[in-house]
């Protein structure tokens, strides 16, 4: 592995150039100047640092506090007024032009990784940490370092583990964690690339080396996300042109077209459970206890493979990257292994107490596409209990999902206990208003309690027979966005394992 080079400022002028993406610039004599930071986190500013201006949030007064802290240029698309005489490089389009630069500062870190990415409205995250789980074992075997992983869960660098707050980081950060993997020694390295990322250029300059399909429905449709579905599609399918070997899964909406834009890939492999002409099919899907059994039939092998994360609907996410793993030449052994043992935090995972009268699942599931596969697939796999569902939805953003949330929890729900999920600037009880609308033309009770912990703690005191709790959206995430901030809190699991426990205590004195 090559140490990370520096450049110069002029090189980076070029680069933009050779893009179509440079205006003009200033550079007051310091051409030559290496660069030895890149940023637009005026608190991350160190000596010989290059200054992104960008964001509708931007103030001059982050450039001048970092020119204060030894910014030597700054790139923006217009010229600010300030004290003294600062290099500046003016472009285009700022965002487009971010992936230059990280891509340029970085050295294209994932050439030299093999890379997963993943995309589709559902399963993104589920599919990241089966295939991490598969290449780990195969990397154990041979005593190498484990693999990166950037989700919308959390990132892992081998530098660095922390809670994720956007599926796919900005340009400059997802470049700085596969350089870090690359640092530490890594050779993998799996991601979930978003309709965000493709459509505002995150992940632009770069090349994954598979990149599995899962699905499309509509969501993220708003007025600071997307304008209307054909907007999400049309983003979605850039990942393609980004891909050497597309997986698409033939059972997706809107099959044949997804097909089509998935000739700009260099090679394309099909999975299915529903055609058998598929290259991976996946066939003889069951529950047995707490396993999920299939087999799967392609050029390579016919045989059985075993989840035991809960969730029929996860074969799907299994049959994509099982396809993956064949493509890098993983043996059999370690999908095997890897995908017995796969567990995504936050993730589909199951909670009962101790008479099991009371189970509770909590999961992720944040769209109408989650919702209506994990409440059908719940409804299967557990006919003798009761749905109580426990969700909310952010704040001014993906707006249909309060209608198609609503609908679909108010179709298989007992009852619905409606809460905080990142509302951000917009009032919690707007939002549960809005939601409850839906909820109730499903003749299904519901009640709004703003915390998440007091509405998990109600609907286990209030349970009544077999109930299955449905926790959804936040996982194992420990904020809660209000504002512009991300205020600590306990997680979805926490609550769960703390009210089960005091549900025990309570049933052993009875």
């Amino acid at each position: 592995m090559a140490e990370m080079k520096f450049y110069k400022i002029q090189e980076y002028v070029e680069a933009l150039r050779k893009r179509g993406m440079f205006a003009s610039c200033e550079l007051y004599g310091k051409e030559e100047n290496v660069i030895r930071n890149l940023t637009y986190n005026s608190k991350e500013v160190s000596e010989d640092t290059l200054f992104i201006c960008k964001g509708a949030a931007f103030k001059p007064v982050y450039l001048r506090e970092a020119v204060g802290k030894g910014a030597v240029c700054y790139i923006s698309e217009k010229v600010f007024e300030l004290e003294a005489e600062v290099p500046y490089i003016l472009v285009k389009d700022i965002r487009e032009a971010m992936s230059v630069l990280a891509n340029l500062f970085y050295n294209n870190p994932w050439e030299d990784l093999r890379l997963v990415g993943v995309g589709g409205t559902k399963g993104k995250s589920t599919s990241v940490y089966y295939m991490k789980a598969i290449v780990d074992d195969y990397l154990e075997a041979q005593n190498k370092k484990d693999s990166a992983v950037i989700s919308s869960i959390d990132i892992y660098d081998g530098k660095s583990k922390v809670e994720s707050h956007i599926t796919t980081p900005e340009a400059v950060e997802l470049q700085q964690h596969l350089r870090n993997a690359l640092d530490c020694g890594m050779e993998y390295a799996q991601m979930e690339v978003s309709s965000q990322a493709l459509k505002y250029h995150r992940v632009d300059d770069m090349k994954f080396d598979v990149g599995i399909f899962l699905n499309i429905s509509e969501d993220h449709i708003s007025p600071i996300e997307h304008a209307d579905f054909e907007d999400y599609f049309s983003s979605k399918m850039l990942m393609f042109g980004k891909t050497k070997t597309a997986v698409v899964n033939l059972d997706a909406d809107y099959i044949d077209r997804i097909l089509e834009e998935a000739k700009a890939a260099e090679e394309v492999i099909t999975f299915s459970t529903k055609d058998s002409s598929a290259d991976y099919f996946a066939y003889h899907i069951r529950k047995e206890g707490n396993e999920t059994r299939f087999s799967v039939k392609c050029e390579a092998f016919d045989e059985e493979f075993i989840l035991t994360m809960p969730g029929l609907f996860n074969v799907e996410n299994a049959l994509g990257v099982i396809a993956a793993a064949v493509k890098f030449g993983i043996p059999k052994e370690y999908i095997h292994s890897g995908l017995l043992r796969a567990r995504s935090s936050g993730r589909m995972e199951l909670y009962a107490s101790k008479d099991k009268n009371i189970l509770a699942i909590v999961d992720y599931a944040h769209n109408k596409l989650s919702f209506e596969k994990l409440f059908s697939s719940m409804k299967e796999e557990y006919p003798d209990y009761a749905i109580v569902s426990i969700f909310g939805c952010p704040g001014k953003k993906a707006l249909i999902r309060r209608r198609d949330l609503g609908t679909v929890a108010g179709q298989y729900s007992k009852k619905v206990y409606l809460v905080a999920e990142d509302p951000g600037y917009e009032p919690v009880e707007d939002i549960s208003e809005d939601i409850a609308q839906y909820v109730e033309a499903q003749n299904c009770p519901y009640e709004m309690i703003e915390d998440r912990g007091e509405a998990i703690k109600a609907a286990i005191e209030s349970a009544e027979g077999k109930t299955l709790l449905l926790v959804t959206g936040k996982g194992g995430e420990t904020r809660q966005k209000y504002g512009s901030e991300y205020l600590n809190c306990p997680s979805d699991v926490e609550y769960v394992k703390k009210y089960l426990a005091e549900y025990d205590v309570r049933k052993c004195e009875e």
